[in-house]
């Protein structure tokens, strides 16, 4: 079966929020330690990192949530086409210029673009059309990220072909509680894999960002969108970045950072081999949108196996058409079953009662 073309789930031309997912070639721990070489390649991570931080600060593109692991990476994404439409011409040209630079520093970032460069950029209307919806386009984005890792691995390690196994896997989350749920998916990465105890021991992730933030570091989260969103207050429109690192200053969860700290405390307890579980109070959130422990539990442990290509509420997906042929979206069986238990008692509670 072919797979569904991009463009009929998400385009650089309107605001949608996406769950990327790439893994390098045969599984291997190409950014971690390779078990046959027993080489540590942990420093790749840093490539991706650094990229990921000037990514966030040119494209028109809010980066909510990021995990590198030893073998793949997690992003969760969000177009902003409305944030790039009030960039004038010069300003597009340059940020074109600053992601893909003419001239490198020594230590190979980009040297400031020069007038000539901007101008000649500028002034050929067709091109700075096409750049100007390429700062919006994921695809661009994560391509280029991809490339530049995937080339200056393979020159180290004196060798050629594909570095990452396929195409960019990438998930359209439709609503509040899928995109909630692959937050968290994304965050609890290294502990559900059982590479890290806690989540400030959770390197290379957004949630270890934002907690050195709150801590001694105000600038580790710069490049990162804000956690809460408040529709009934926060301004109107783009709301573009005061901040030179990153695309907008809006939120994406109906919680402060302190609430979703907790939670991923809360579901981490929950999900990790080894960990005590806790019998106490679901968390609040859960109970606004009625999901129950257990099924909570299954959507972040089981996001990537549960959706493909747009996730949601059942009745939220079913009521979305692709973009060019206008046909539906269909949710895996297992994703349904699991939504099939939100009303339902809460399965985790009832065992814990069982086993007391």
């Amino acid at each position: 079966m072919s797979r569904m073309k991009r463009l009929e789930v998400f385009s650089p031309d309107e605001i949608a929020i996406v769950h990327v997912m790439n893994r390098v070639v045969r599984r291997c721990f190409l950014f971690g330690t390779d078990n046959v070489t027993g080489i540590n390649y942990d420093y790749r991570k840093i490539w991706i990192d650094s990229l990921l931080q000037r990514f966030a600060a040119s494209f028109g593109i809010d980066l909510l949530c990021y995990a590198v692991l030893s073998n793949h990476f997690h992003l969760v994404l969000r177009t902003r086409p409305d944030i790039v439409e009030t960039w004038s011409d010069t300003e597009v040209a340059r940020r074109w210029l600053t992601i893909c630079p003419k001239r490198k520093n020594r230590d190979g970032s980009p040297k400031e673009p020069t007038q000539g460069d901007i101008n000649n950029l500028r002034n050929n209307s067709k091109r700075l059309t096409e750049i100007r919806s390429r700062l919006s386009d994921i695809s661009w984005w994560v391509r280029l990220m991809c490339q530049r890792v995937g080339m200056r691995a393979n020159k180290e390690d004196g060798q050629d072909g594909k570095f990452f196994q396929s195409r960019y896997r990438a998930v359209r989350l439709l609503d509040e509680e899928s995109l909630l749920a692959c937050a968290a998916y994304v965050d609890l990465n290294p502990i559900r894999a059982a590479i890290a105890e806690t989540l400030t021991a959770s390197d290379f992730t957004s949630i270890q960002r934002r907690i050195q933030a709150m801590a001694d570091r105000p600038e580790a989260d710069r490049n990162l969108a804000p956690i809460a969103i408040d529709e009934s207050r926060d301004p109107l429109g783009p709301c573009p970045s005061v901040l030179a690192h990153r695309a907008s200053d809006k939120g994406f969860l109906g919680m402060n950072l302190c609430e979703y700290i907790e939670l991923l405390d809360w579901t981490s307890r929950q999900l990790a081999p080894g960990k005590a579980k806790v019998d106490d109070q679901t968390p609040p959130v859960l109970e606004r949108l009625s999901l129950n422990a257990s099924v909570w539990c299954e959507l972040t442990s089981k996001f990537g196996q549960l959706f493909n290509n747009v996730a949601g509420r059942p009745v939220v997906v079913e009521s979305q058409r692709t973009r060019l042929t206008d046909s539906r979206f269909h949710l895996r069986q297992q994703a349904k079953d699991v939504f099939a238990f939100a009303d339902e008692p809460d399965r985790l509670t009832q065992t814990n009662e069982t086993a007391a």
